[in-house]
């Protein structure tokens, strides 16, 4: 259940409040990839404090998690959009 929560639904939570608080798609992309990556790296790092797994396993990772909340934040974005358009004709 850890793995689902960290790969998948915190980076999805990260990209969803970052459209809805910054308004800006891109900075709201930027912000939304690296905390999803810093994510990783800190759940690494708390998960194997022996030092196993390191930096390079949350490299091999972030590609997957960085998708998933730039999808959110594009999701997001067309939605609030198409909403803008609707009301103004």
């Amino acid at each position: 259940m850890e793995p689902f929560i960290v790969f998948f639904l915190l980076p999805v939570v990260f990209g969803v409040l970052a459209e809805l608080l910054l308004r800006d798609t891109r900075l709201a992309s930027l912000v939304a990839g690296t905390a999803s990556c810093v994510l990783v790296y800190v759940c690494i790092e708390l998960r194997d404090p022996e030092g196993a797994w390191n930096w390079l396993a949350a490299l091999l990772v972030s590609p997957l998690v960085i998708a998933f909340s730039l999808t959110a934040v594009l999701v997001c974005y067309g939605r609030t959009a198409h909403r803008h358009r609707g009301n103004h004709a």
